[in-house]
């Protein structure tokens, strides 16, 4: 049982860092700090654009891993 969890444990951290590497960055140099306006008028539509499902990924990835690891802990 210990075994399994661990190799699940491995590969959902293998699987969160390429998420999180696939992500973009968050402010895009100087024109993320001046364009802050233009970013909460464009963010209607954020919810179907990649980067957010990734976002939501790694969220739910994150979640499976911490619980994996407590699993791992009290066995």
């Amino acid at each position: 049982m210990q075994i399994f969890v661990t190799i699940l444990q491995l590969l959902c951290g293998l699987i969160l860092t390429v998420v999180v590497l696939l992500q973009s960055g968050k402010s895009a140099g100087l024109s993320g700090s001046i364009g802050g306006v233009a970013d909460s008028f464009l963010s209607k539509n954020k919810a179907k654009t990649a980067d957010a499902k990734l976002a939501r990924a790694t969220k739910w990835i994150g979640a499976v891993f911490i619980v994996l690891t407590f699993a791992l802990s009290v066995i």
